[in-house]
């Protein structure tokens, strides 16, 4: 099969393994939601989950985050990792949102990545999650499961989402991500994939090998 084959037919058996992808991070609003994808760098969904109640019941409003200082943010967010460059990435955007978004976080990559601490990543996340426009979050997970399947030969995230997007129907990439996030997880790890338990073993490459 051909690559758009191939996309279409993992597509299908993603949804069957997995019927129900969402994000596993919680928030109330499109900025704390940023903020939360800010923290979860280089640090699990579930940690941020445990922290983000304590730190949005401090600073309940963007005008509370905008008017703070990273070093009042930093306790809050510290079994994060980072924390001193993520307190002042958070407190940035949010100053940013107020003074320059009229208080709204954007709804298109290009203006996303202008906030201080947003990739493409995260502002593919946004602009999927938040949005529902369609989007291609270049994970660990995702690169790794697109690479095993063939479907990209690289490891360079804007290159993925790029090829990606040429290959994913518009209409699924947001869950194809979401997906791949929980098979990554689940069954296709880094070090020792379940090979004999992967809903995608019978169009994968890398299981070939």
């Amino acid at each position: 099969m051909d690559l758009r084959e191939k996309a279409l037919t993992a597509i299908e058996l993603l949804k069957e393994a997995y019927p129900l992808p969402s994000c596993a991070l919680e928030s109330g609003s499109a900025y704390e939601f940023l903020i939360a994808v800010r923290l979860s760098a280089q640090c699990t969904d579930k940690r941020v989950n445990l922290v983000t109640p304590a730190l949005f019941a401090r600073f309940p409003t963007l005008e509370a985050f905008a008017g703070a200082e990273p070093e009042d943010v930093e306790p809050y967010i510290h079994s994060c990792g980072l924390a001193p460059s993520k307190a002042r990435d958070i407190v940035g955007a949010c100053r940013m949102l107020l003074t320059q978004y009229g208080g709204t976080v954007p709804d298109t990559v290009e203006e996303l990545l202008k906030l201080p601490g947003v990739g493409r990543k995260t502002a593919n996340l946004v602009c999927g999650d938040i949005y529902g426009k369609p989007a291609v979050v270049t994970d660990t997970h995702l690169i790794r499961i697109a690479n095993r399947l063939g479907l990209v030969h690289t490891v360079d995230p804007y290159k993925v989402e790029k090829a990606l997007r040429e290959l994913l129907p518009p209409e699924e990439s947001n869950d194809f991500c979401h997906r791949c996030v929980l098979h990554g997880r689940a069954v296709c790890a880094a070090r020792s994939p379940r090979c004999g338990a992967c809903a995608l073993r019978d169009c994968c490459d890398w299981r070939a090998q």
